[in-house]
């Protein structure tokens, strides 16, 4: 039988057009210029799906977890991160609080028309490294472009499959009074530098976005305590609308002390100025976790022993209720109930 005809590829240049979206040659040469390349898929068949061969883990008794996350933010490109690594790092956090080891990704890419094809490969090349970093594989995707004014540049959509080793479960309904809270580093890194790098507010400001891929945080923890009830990463609505969900969750309270939250003074300051409350601020690379009180020494030593939980801080118990109700002890002395974010703090932050 003689071998398949394979077209010339031919890798594009200038800027998306609506042909790049129209299913023929210049599709073709977008996604196998762009994004095969990117991604390291050249040596694989591009059929409809992946075809994926199923890990041990899921073979001997493991359950497959799957999430879904869209990513749209504004700009696409900030200090510490862009639109790519957030989009991985994302899905893979997702996965990993709810105690999978994360394997693979799908990406859908949502294209206006002009957009230069050279941050197309910037943002491709950066989910590549995002995806090797995490230890997880890119194996599908779709790309679409719409008009101009369809869409604002990029948007990106992904999902993950991972595998939750047999006899690993974790869930906000397990936590129960008693159980220690522990955050793994500064809060609030990555709304603020969101905010900066869009210039609005004619700031000036060193604090780059705490993006970061925290499966590896997870497995040294689950390691340390493998009694760990749950974990959440803090995105939109930062740590205080995670501790409500939890807390209504699992029907407890939380008690959480002012004084040992992780907080940087750029970051108080930067809150000060703007008026806004640290503790609703967006993170990309933070997480808590619950433990039973005899772990969480454990716990809080395998974090700090991470490179993505040096700054990791006890920060507070979870107490018998009221059910649903979070109530921080402030440095001066007094209390304030912690409320579920109102509205949108700041838009388009992931």
């Amino acid at each position: 039988m003689a071998a398949p005809i394979v077209p010339a590829r031919r890798k594009p240049k200038g800027k998306v057009t609506l042909a790049h979206g129209g299913g023929g040659k210049a599709m073709r040469d977008l996604v196998e210029g762009v994004f095969v390349d990117a991604f390291g898929m050249g040596g694989a068949p591009l059929e409809d799906q992946a075809r994926l061969v199923p890990p041990e883990a899921l073979l001997s008794g493991g359950r497959l977890a799957m999430t879904t996350d869209g990513f749209v933010v504004d700009p696409l490109f900030f200090p510490g991160g862009d639109i790519g690594k957030l989009a991985v790092w994302g899905t893979v956090n997702d996965l990993a609080v709810g105690g999978a080891v994360p394997h693979w990704l799908s990406v859908s890419m949502i294209i206006e028309e002009g957009l230069d094809i050279e941050v197309l490969e910037r943002v491709a090349h950066s989910m590549r490294e995002a995806a090797d970093l995490a230890g997880v594989r890119i194996v599908t995707g779709d790309t679409k472009v719409v008009a101009r004014g369809g869409a604002d540049k990029l948007f990106v959509t992904t999902a993950g499959v991972g595998v939750i080793p047999a006899g690993r479960d974790l869930g906000a309904h397990l936590v129960q009074p008693g159980d220690v809270a522990i955050v793994n580093g500064y809060l609030g890194r990555h709304g603020a530098a969101i905010l900066a790098a869009r210039g609005e507010m004619m700031l000036e400001t060193a604090i780059e976005s705490d993006c970061a891929p925290l499966n590896g945080l997870m497995e040294a923890v689950l390691s340390a305590a493998p009694g760990t009830r749950c974990a959440r990463d803090a995105t939109r609505g930062g740590l205080a609308s995670l501790l409500n969900e939890v807390a209504a969750a699992s029907g407890t309270g939380f008690a959480i002390e002012e004084a040992r939250l992780p907080l940087e003074a750029e970051i108080r300051g930067f809150c000060e100025v703007l008026g806004f409350d640290p503790l609703y601020l967006a993170n990309e690379g933070r997480l808590a976790v619950f433990v039973p009180p005899g772990e969480a020494e454990a716990a809080l030593a395998a974090m700090r022993d991470h490179e993505h939980g040096r700054e990791a801080a006890v920060i507070g118990q979870v107490t018998e209720g009221p059910a649903g109700r979070v109530v921080m002890n402030t440095a001066f002395g007094g209390s304030r109930i912690v409320d579920m974010l109102v509205g949108d703090q700041l838009p388009r932050i992931c």
